[in-house]
C-alpha cells in the first residue's frame, strides 16, 4: 500500500533560515513580536497558548495548530483544556455563520417583498 504524501511540507530549520535570508529585518521583527505577544503578562502564558490553539483552528493553520498545541502542553496545559479551547473555537466559528444568517434572511425578505409588490402592480 502506497503511503499518502502530506498536504503541507514539514517545517524545517531550512525554511526558517530561508525566510530569514530573504527578509532578515522582517523575520527578526516578527520573531521579537511573537516572543513579546506570548510572554508572561496580564494573561498567563499558558492561557495565551490556549487562545492561540483556538485561533489556529478558526484560521485553519495546520502549522499553528501543531506548534501552539505543543507549546500549550509544554506550558502544562492539559489535553482536556486544549480540547475545550478547540470546542470554543468551533462554537464561535459556527456562531459566526448563525449570526451572519441575518444577511441572507434580510435579502430573502427584501426579495419576497419586491416580488409581492410587482405582483400587485400586474
Amino acid at each position: 500500500m502506497q503511503q499518502q504524501q502530506p498536504i503541507y511540507p514539514t517545517t524545517t530549520s531550512g525554511f526558517v533560515d530561508e525566510r530569514r535570508r530573504l527578509a532578515p529585518k522582517t523575520a527578526d521583527a516578527f520573531k521579537a513580536f511573537s516572543q513579546s505577544v506570548f510572554a508572561e503578562g496580564a494573561i498567563p502564558a499558558e492561557t495565551k497558548q490556549l487562545i492561540a490553539v483556538a485561533v489556529a483552528h478558526v484560521t485553519q493553520c495546520p502549522y499553528c495548530i501543531i506548534s501552539h498545541t505543543r507549546s500549550a502542553l509544554r506550558h502544562g496545559v492539559t489535553p482536556e483544556a486544549i480540547m475545550e479551547a478547540i470546542w470554543v473555537a468551533a462554537e464561535m466559528r459556527a456562531g459566526g455563520a448563525y449570526a451572519h444568517s441575518v444577511l441572507a434572511l434580510e435579502m430573502i425578505s427584501h426579495t419576497q417583498k419586491k416580488s409581492s409588490e410587482e405582483e400587485v402592480k400586474r
